[in-house]
């Protein structure tokens, strides 16, 4: 098919796939229960169990353990309740919703009898071993960087992983997003496959960092923003991105809402121990950290932070109206009662146990969804080895009506030099509605909705 032929047919898809993705959105699903496990359970024990050097095939098999560990490959690849690997794990899109695969040694239902080869142009082209397209919830866009002599060692400890029978339920996709066809207008636009490049003027641990970050890692699988058809915006790699009811905060060097602010040593002690003197890793990255970042050696934690502090900052669109007056003077009284006693007086925090809002990325984002998550659902930092107590922030949903968290998640915002947009209270009761969060304790009468 020539060039021009195929523009012609990405065209054509980009209008079938974007109305079908305004109808997706009337299917769109709460988030799928997910309760996070704790770092002594079973992923963890194998994940860091040490495979013996008489083993057979043992260097093989350890290198396909440590980089099974920094695919993060647990935290999406086993549901709740169930074995390590054996998937069925829901991933919540805005089309709807992708079961991930059995990735067991199970010969009939996993990918026991997967060769190399199969197991390589699956996760480098986004092809399965019998010619489908394979949905990008299988991130593929970034696996494509995996080095092939690192595909195999992934997919030789796989095999070892205990065989589970066990066969996922069929995706929840509307038509004609349930037709895999699509996908192959999707990578036109969107996917190139290839190998990593290290760049020859950077050192060789930043090119260390730049291939974990970029591949196995995936990070910007959920720190870029998307498009409208699910595609990475690339001029804004790394800047941050909304997914299942969260935000995942920029990673670039802005000092507001990025990682600007950070040491490496900031960054190494985060990904390690799931909280330093910023921040604590809830929600999605808790278990990012738990199965998989808290695993990884300190050489290449280093790596990831230097990569990642070299990353330029992104612009700084804060919020260049003020906000009301009223909502800040109301959030104050409101954060002193309810805040305060975890957070300080002053949102300094007390780091390592409970964050401080003075500074704090997440809370700036232009978008508040994170900030409103956490107020309304609460959280739970990710336990690690070596710090095994996983801090719970408690939720509030049943404490205060929708305008009284529009009020203290607009003056977190903007008290102590944060600089962000103002809440509404209809933007909270939209995240209490999508988070399944009603409450008949009290009803909010203030009519701004």
């Amino acid at each position: 098919m020539s060039r021009k032929n195929q523009i012609a047919v990405a065209c054509t898809l980009i209008v079938v796939v974007a109305a079908a993705g305004a109808a997706a959105l009337m299917y769109s699903r709460l988030p799928v229960a997910f309760t996070p496990m704790t770092a002594a359970n079973l992923p963890a024990q194998f994940l860091n169990q040490p495979i013996p050097d008489n083993t057979a095939n043992a260097t093989q098999l350890q290198l396909g353990q440590y980089l099974v560990r920094a695919g993060d490959c647990a935290s999406c690849h086993t549901r709740e309740g169930g074995p390590l690997l054996g998937g069925g794990f829901g991933l919540n899109t805005p089309f709807g919703v992708i079961y991930t695969q059995n990735i067991t040694g199970d010969r009939e239902t996993g990918i026991g009898a997967w060769t190399p080869d199969e197991f390589y142009v699956a996760i480098h082209d986004g092809i399965g071993r019998r010619g489908e397209h394979l949905y990008p919830g299988l991130p593929y866009v970034y696996f494509t960087h995996v080095t092939r002599t690192d595909s195999d060692a992934a997919l030789a400890f796989l095999k070892t992983v205990p065989a589970v029978t066990y066969t996922q339920p069929p995706n929840e996709l509307p038509f004609p997003l349930n037709n895999r066809i699509l996908l192959a207008g999707w990578n036109l636009l969107f996917f190139s496959s290839g190998s990593f490049e290290p760049d020859t003027a950077k050192s060789a641990e930043w090119n260390r960092g730049a291939y974990l970050v970029t591949g196995l890692g995936h990070c910007g699988a959920c720190h870029t923003p998307k498009n409208i058809l699910a595609g990475d915006r690339m001029s804004n790699r790394l800047e941050g991105g909304n997914l299942d009811n969260w935000v995942a905060p920029d990673l670039t060097g802005n000092t507001r809402t990025g990682l600007g602010s950070w040491t490496v040593a900031d960054i190494v002690d985060y990904l390690k121990t799931g909280r330093n003197a910023h921040s604590n890793a809830g929600g999605s990255m808790a278990e990012v950290v738990t199965f998989s970042t808290s695993l990884l050696t300190d050489q290449d934690l280093n790596a990831i932070a230097v990569y990642l502090k070299d990353r330029p900052a992104s612009s700084d669109a804060a919020a260049d109206t003020k906000p009301d007056a009223g909502s800040m003077t109301r959030g104050a009284a409101i954060y002193s009662d309810a805040c305060s006693s975890c957070h300080l007086e002053q949102g300094v925090g007390q780091p390592g146990l409970f964050p401080p809002l003075r500074g704090n990325a997440m809370s700036q984002q232009a978008d508040p969804t994170g900030l409103l998550h956490v107020i309304l659902a609460g959280s739970r930092t990710g336990p690690t080895r070596t710090r095994p107590s996983p801090l719970s922030m408690t939720s509030f949903a049943w404490k205060l009506t929708d305008k009284q968290i529009a009020d203290v998640a607009t003056y977190i915002r903007n008290s102590w030099s944060n600089r962000a947009s103002g809440v509404t209270a209809k933007q909270v009761a939209g995240m209490r509605d999508r988070l399944g969060l009603m409450t008949e304790h009290f009803t909010d009468n203030s009519g701004d909705h």
